[in-house]
C-alpha cells in the first residue's frame, strides 16, 4: 500500500484512497449504514448477531489495513441488528501492532464516506476506579489522550476540509444525548447495577501498566485505560459523526507494591466472554432506538 506523501505536512492517505475503499465496499455490498460498530477485545462476536450479514475480510478490501491481536478477526461486516442496517468492525488497529496514527483510524473515515452517521467504539479496558468492579461496563463520558499529549494525533499534518475543520472542539466528544438513551436502555435490560460512567485514558501499550504510572492516571482522573479507541473517536468527531464510547472492565489495575495480581490478556479475554451477551443486549436494543 503507498502512502500519498512522506512528508510529515500530510496526510498518510489521500481522499482518493479513502473514497476508493468506500466505493469498492459500496459497490460489493446492498446495505446502507448509518451506524457502525468498532468491535474491542473479545467482542468480535457482535457482529454475529447481524442478520443479512455481508462479511469482507480486511485483506481483501482495497486500502485496508490487517489486525494482527488474538481476540480481533479482522472482518468487517455488514447487516441488520434488529432490523437496523449497520456496519461491525471484527478487530481494530493499534499502535502497538507497529501501525501509525493514520493507518489506526483508516477505516473511521471510510465509514464516513459509506455514509454512516453514528459510531459506536467498545474496548476492553483496565479499572482504575476503585469503585469498579470486574464486568462493570464504564460508558465514556471523556477521554484523556496520553499519545496525543506526546505528538500522536490523527489530525497532525494536513487538514482536509472535506473531513472537517482545521481546530476541532473535543468538549462534545462523547454525544451526552447518546450515553443518556444508553443508560435508559441499560436499566431497561436489567444491566443498570454494573453501569458506571467515567473517564477513558488511552496509553499507547503493548506493556500494561506500572504500580507508578496507574497511580498518575488516577491523578489525572481516569476511571479506566486501554489501548485504543481514542484515535478513532477523534476522526470520528472530526468528521462530525455522533460518538457512544463503552469499556468493559476486565481487570483491575494493580497499585499496591505488595499485590501478587497481574494483568494479563488471557484474563481480559476470559471477562469479556462473560460479559458479552449483557453487552450485546445492550447494543442490540440501543441500535432501534438511535
Amino acid at each position: 500500500m503507498e502512502a500519498a506523501s512522506s512528508s510529515p505536512s500530510h496526510c498518510r492517505y489521500s481522499y482518493e484512497e479513502y473514497k476508493q475503499t468506500a466505493d469498492w465496499l459500496l459497490a460489493n455490498t446492498e446495505q446502507r449504514p448509518k451506524v457502525a460498530i468498532i468491535c474491542g477485545s473479545g467482542l468480535g462476536s457482535l457482529a454475529e448477531l447481524l442478520d443479512d450479514k455481508n462479511a469482507f475480510s480486511y485483506e481483501d478490501i482495497p486500502h485496508f489495513p490487517i489486525s494482527t491481536v488474538q481476540g480481533h478477526v479482522g472482518r468487517l461486516v455488514f447487516g441488520k441488528l434488529q432490523g437496523r442496517e449497520c456496519v461491525c468492525m471484527q478487530g481494530r488497529f493499534h499502535f502497538y501492532e507497529g501501525y501509525d496514527i493514520h493507518t489506526v483510524t483508516y477505516p473511521v473515515r471510510v465509514f464516513f464516506l459509506l455514509g454512516v452517521e453514528t459510531l459506536i467504539v467498545t474496548n476492553a479496558a483496565g479499572g482504575l476506579n476503585g469503585a469498579y468492579n470486574v464486568g462493570d461496563i464504564m460508558l465514556i463520558k471523556d477521554h484523556i489522550n496520553m499519545p496525543g499529549f506526546a505528538g500522536q494525533n490523527p489530525l497532525c499534518g494536513h487538514n482536509d476540509e472535506r473531513f472537517g475543520v482545521r481546530f476541532l472542539c473535543m468538549s462534545d466528544a462523547y454525544d451526552r444525548d447518546l450515553r443518556a438513551l444508553a443508560r435508559r436502555t441499560a436499566e431497561e435490560q436489567g444491566c443498570g447495577s454494573f453501569l458506571q460512567e467515567g473517564v477513558y485514558c488511552m496509553v499507547a501499550g503493548p506493556t500494561y501498566e506500572t504500580i507508578a504510572e496507574c497511580r498518575v492516571l488516577q491523578k489525572l482522573g481516569a476511571d479506566a485505560v486501554g489501548m485504543s479507541t481514542v484515535p478513532e473517536v477523534v476522526v470520528a468527531r472530526h468528521c462530525g459523526l455522533r460518538v457512544l464510547g463503552l469499556s468493559l472492565i476486565t481487570n483491575k489495575v494493580v497499585t499496591d507494591y505488595d499485590s501478587n495480581e497481574k494483568a494479563n490478556h488471557k484474563e481480559v479475554l476470559k471477562t469479556t466472554e462473560r460479559r458479552t451477551q449483557d453487552l450485546q443486549r445492550l447494543i442490540s436494543q440501543l441500535i432501534t432506538k438511535i
